[in-house]
């Protein structure tokens, strides 16, 4: 991390480890707590496990980062020779995360830009990959901000979740509650707007609703250049399946990313969610 600006965002990104290590970008852990036990995520909890608790209806509650913990990854990107810190996480509508990092970056050694992207999943992880490339040919603190905050501007993430019941325990739905009188006849479609999860569409069946999912990416998509991430949690054949029609559906495709979802974001949406990200070039 020997770039000038350095690029740190938090977990819910689910960057591939390997795009996090080509662009030096570092991901602060949020915690998940199972029972009494509180676990990081990405490193001492999986979403496996997470969703094998929410079955069994253990109780699983997640928090934000100290601001200690953004207090040491800002010092140490200043030990590797950083000389300002980007700093992009998930909504602060639906964290504290952001928070906490603003908190942090008044007593760090480089100057720190915090970003609520108003994201989450590889809606943030698309904005750390285009602030770390930005970093990474030069740019400065103002150029690495405007280039996160214009692929938030060009980012859309919608998903489907078999149930309400996992986002309103968490408190996460926001207008969503609207649907909640009806949840166990629809299966609702959701989108992030306004860094809130808010209703989408009501569709009377699982299978109507992923080929609405679908629908809803192609048209977003356009023929533009896009990269396209699909997400899911305990549901590989559906995320596989959908990803393979979209690779034939999206003609400005580029990248497509495909992995199940981090134990944090699993802990709000149960068993079954399935998630596209659609990102503009």
């Amino acid at each position: 991390m020997s770039r000038h600006v350095a690029i740190i965002t938090d977990s819910t990104a689910y960057l591939p480890q390997q795009e996090m290590e080509r662009h030096g970008i570092t991901a602060v852990p949020l915690t998940v707590v199972l029972g009494d036990e509180a676990l990081e995520e990405g490193t001492e909890v999986s979403a496996r496990s997470v969703a094998q608790a929410l079955q069994k209806r253990k109780p699983v509650t997640t928090s934000r980062p100290g601001p200690d913990v953004f207090a040491a990854a800002y010092r140490a990107a200043a030990e590797s020779g950083a000389r300002g810190v980007v700093s992009l996480h998930l909504s602060a509508e639906l964290s504290g995360t952001y928070d906490a990092a603003v908190l942090a970056a008044r007593e760090a050694p480089v100057p720190v830009r915090v970003v609520d992207t108003g994201m989450v999943a590889m809606a943030l992880g698309f904005c750390a990959l285009a602030a770390a490339t930005t970093a990474q040919a030069g740019g400065t603190l103002d150029e690495v901000v405007a280039a996160a905050e214009k692929r938030a501007h060009g980012t859309a993430a919608y998903f489907y979740v078999d149930t309400l019941d996992y986002l309103r325990r968490g408190g996460r739905i926001g207008a969503a509650r609207a649907l909640l009188g009806s949840a166990l006849a629809v299966k609702p479609l959701l989108q992030l707007e306004g860094g809130r999860i808010e209703p989408r569409e009501k569709v009377r069946t699982a299978s109507k609703a992923i080929a609405r999912l679908e629908e809803i990416a192609v048209e977003r998509a356009g023929a533009a250049p896009v990269d396209v991430a699909v997400h899911h949690l305990a549901a590989p054949e559906r995320a596989a399946l959908l990803a393979e029609r979209l690779q034939e559906r999206v003609p400005g495709l580029v990248d497509l990313h495909v992995s199940e979802v981090g134990a944090v974001i699993g802990a709000h949406t149960g068993p079954g969610l399935l998630g596209v990200v659609v990102s503009a070039r």
